[in-house]
């Protein structure tokens, strides 16, 4: 039991800080606004079930999957910051009205894509899909069976967890950013986008320095 208790707190307390759907929040909301809160809850509900099976799949063969191309983490990390740099430098150079504005000026608005930017990049980043492609690579190689699958267990419930946390953040967005007040929310979002390039930005920088201390 200790064994399943620390490998699900170590999954949780991992991925919980480098995805951060609570700051997420204010982003998700300005790129919703134009939607009714049906539609904001059946993504939320989409996203958190992209953002499992996403980590999952990280936690499980990212690191077989790298070692088959040839790719190493701080290459991943590199090529993911850029990403993430270059959606929050959009979203903070964008005019996306968190007042309702937008959806006023605009009756038939896109429809959602779940994938993009929803759960990647702004909730599992090159950051968290890192932490996880690390967290399976440090399974023990000398575990019997029955271990292996606590472990296992364990591990797809710290996910399941993740993707909990992120349905209700995103799922009570509206009634969490309501008391800011537009002006509020507008500065909250411009801020995290800000944030969100200084993220991608470190990322680059972490992947460089690791890029850079291989051996050539």
């Amino acid at each position: 039991m200790n064994v399943f208790i620390n490998t699900f707190l170590l999954c949780y307390a991992g991925l919980f800080p480098i995805i951060n759907p609570v700051g997420n929040i204010p982003l998700f909301l300005s790129l919703t606004r134009s939607h009714t809160n049906r539609e904001r809850n059946a993504l939320a509900g989409r996203v958190a079930i992209n953002s499992f099976f996403l980590l999952l799949a990280s936690l499980l063969v990212g690191s077989h999957v790298l070692e088959f191309f040839g790719i190493s983490l701080p290459v991943v990390r590199i090529g993911g910051g850029l990403v993430v740099t270059a959606f929050g430098w959009h979203l903070l150079n964008s005019g996306v009205s968190v007042d309702g504005d937008a959806a006023a000026a605009s009756p038939a608005p896109k429809p959602l894509d779940t994938f993009y930017p929803f759960t990647m990049p702004l909730t599992v980043g090159p950051g968290s899909m890192a932490a996880a492609i690390a967290l399976g690579s440090q399974r023990p190689s000398l575990a019997g069976l029955p271990e292996l699958v606590l472990l296992g267990a364990a591990a797809i419930a710290g996910l399941l967890a993740i993707s909990a946390t992120i349905y209700l953040c995103y799922r009570f967005a509206e009634g969490t950013i309501s008391r800011l007040g537009p002006g509020g929310t507008n500065v909250v979002v411009r801020l995290s986008a800000f944030i969100l390039v200084c993220i991608g930005i470190q990322i680059i920088w972490t992947g460089w320095t690791g890029l850079m201390a291989l051996p050539h």
